[in-house]
C-alpha cells in the first residue's frame, strides 16, 4: 500500500517514526507531509525520511481557517499524485481528504472531546477510523472509536522501542548519577488553547529558586526564551531530548505532551496549566499510577508544596520506576499494535477486540 503520514507538530514525528520504519520493512511505501515547522523537519531529516513541506501554521481564527483550506487542497493533490491508499496521523486534513477522495483515513487522537470542540465537530466524525487510548472511554461522542490500552507516547518510549543513550549526559555537562531538572514551557497558540494559561515568568523564576540548590536546570521552550531564563536554555538536538529526560531527576512544565513523556519514562513530573484535571490519559497517569501531578494556575502554591515533598524523597527515582513498571504491565507496545492495524487495514477494524487475549499479542 501507499501510505501518507501527515505531521502538524514535532511530537508527531516521534509518534509515527517507528510505525513508518516497520511498515516500510513490510514493503509498504510511506510518504510524509509536514507543516513548515523547523524542529519537525530536523527530526524527519535525522531519521532519514523524505517529506513534502506544507505552509506554516497561521495565527488567529480566520488565518487558521484559510490555512486549513490550503492544507486540505495540498494534501488532496499529494494523495492523487502519490496514489495514496491510507492517510494516517493526528491530522485535520487527512479526515477531510478522505471525504473528497477514495483515500482512507486513520486518525490517532488522544485528547478528550471536551477540550478540543473544533476537532470533535469537524475532524473526528469524518475520519474513516478513529483510534484513541483506552483512558478516553466514555469521553468520545463517536461510538465506534477503537480504544487500545496504551498512550501515544508509548509508541516511541515503550521499552521495546526506546533505549536511552547515556552519552547525552556528556553533551550537557552532567555526570552519571548527578541530579538535574528539565523545564518545558508552552506558548498556547493551538486552536484548542484559546483561554488557556500556563506558568507566568514570576512563577517560573520561583520554581528555579527552589530547585537550583538541588541540581542543574535545563529549560526548553516552544518560542524564544525570556532573557531572565536564558542562562538555563537547553542546547541539544531535538532527537536526544528523551534520553536526557530519562536520566533526569524531575520534570516541570505547563505542557501536556512532554509531561506524559516524562511520566511513561518513570520521571516525576509536575504540570501547571488550565488543562489540569481535563485530560483523561494524564488523569489516568496521575490518579491510577501516581506518575505525574497536575495543578490549575490558581493552585501554584500547592504545586510548590508537592515539589518540595518530592525533592525531600530519598528513593524518588526508585519509587517512580516501580510505578512505571506497574503502568507498563497494564499497557501494550503501541507501535506493535499500530503496525498490525495499518498493515491489515481495513480488515483489522473488525478484528480488534477489547479482550486481554487480543491485546496480549502486543505486549
Amino acid at each position: 500500500m501507499n501510505i501518507l503520514i501527515d505531521i502538524g507538530h514535532p511530537a508527531h514525528v516521534h509518534y509515527y517514526r517507528n510505525l513508518a520504519i516497520q511498515l516500510q520493512k513490510k514493503d509498504h511505501k510511506v510518504f510524509w507531509s509536514v507543516k513548515d515547522i523547523l524542529i519537525a523537519q530536523r527530526l524527519l531529516d535525522y531519521y532519514g525520511f523524505e517529506y513534502i513541506i506544507l505552509p506554516p501554521k497561521a495565527d488567529g481564527f480566520l488565518g487558521k481557517l484559510f490555512r486549513q483550506m490550503q492544507y486540505d487542497w495540498r494534501l488532496l493533490k499529494i494523495c492523487k499524485q502519490k496514489d495514496i491508499d491510507i492517510a494516517i496521523g493526528t491530522s485535520v486534513s487527512i479526515a477531510h481528504v478522505s471525504r473528497l477522495s477514495t483515500v482512507k483515513s486513520v486518525v490517532f487522537d488522544d485528547d478528550d472531546d471536551e477540550v478540543q470542540p473544533l476537532i470533535t465537530r469537524y475532524v473526528n466524525p469524518y475520519a474513516d477510523t478513529l483510534i484513541s487510548p483506552a483512558a478516553l472511554k466514555g469521553m468520545r461522542k463517536r461510538k465506534d472509536t477503537i480504544y487500545y490500552p496504551g498512550y501515544h507516547e508509548l509508541a516511541y518510549l515503550h521499552p521495546n522501542q526506546f533505549t536511552p543513550i547515556n552519552k547525552v549526559l556528556d553533551e550537557v555537562g552532567v555526570k552519571k548519577g548527578e541530579k538535574y531538572f528539565i523545564l518545558r514551557f508552552n506558548i498556547f497558540k493551538a486552536h484548542h488553547d484559546v483561554g488557556i494559561i500556563g506558568l507566568s515568568l514570576e512563577q517560573k523564576i520561583k520554581i528555579i529558586e527552589i530547585i537550583k540548590p538541588h541540581g542543574k536546570i535545563f529549560i526548553t521552550t516552544e518560542s524564544n526564551i525570556e532573557p531572565e531564563l536564558m542562562e538555563f536554555q537547553l542546547k541539544l538536538s531535538p532527537e536526544k531530548i528523551h534520553s536526557l529526560m530519562s536520566y533526569s531527576t524531575l520534570f516541570i512544565s505547563d505542557s501536556q505532551t512532554m509531561t506524559s513523556e516524562a511520566a511513561v519514562l518513570g520521571v516525576p513530573s509536575l504540570r501547571c496549566n488550565s488543562f489540569a484535571g481535563r485530560i483523561s490519559y494524564l488523569e489516568e497517569l496521575e490518579h491510577k499510577y501516581g506518575l505525574t501531578y497536575a495543578y490549575q494556575p490558581s493552585e501554584f502554591e500547592k504545586m510548590l508544596d508537592k515539589l518540595e515533598e518530592l525533592l525531600s524523597m530519598n528513593d524518588l527515582q526508585e519509587e517512580w520506576q516501580r510505578r512505571r513498571h506497574r503502568m507498563l504491565s497494564d499497557k501494550i507496545d503501541v507501535t506493535a499494535f499500530w503496525v498490525w492495524f495499518v498493515d491489515n487495514y481495513p480488515e483489522s477494524v473488525s478484528l480488534v477486540r477489547d479482550e486481554p487475549e487480543f491485546w496480549a499479542h502486543f505486549k
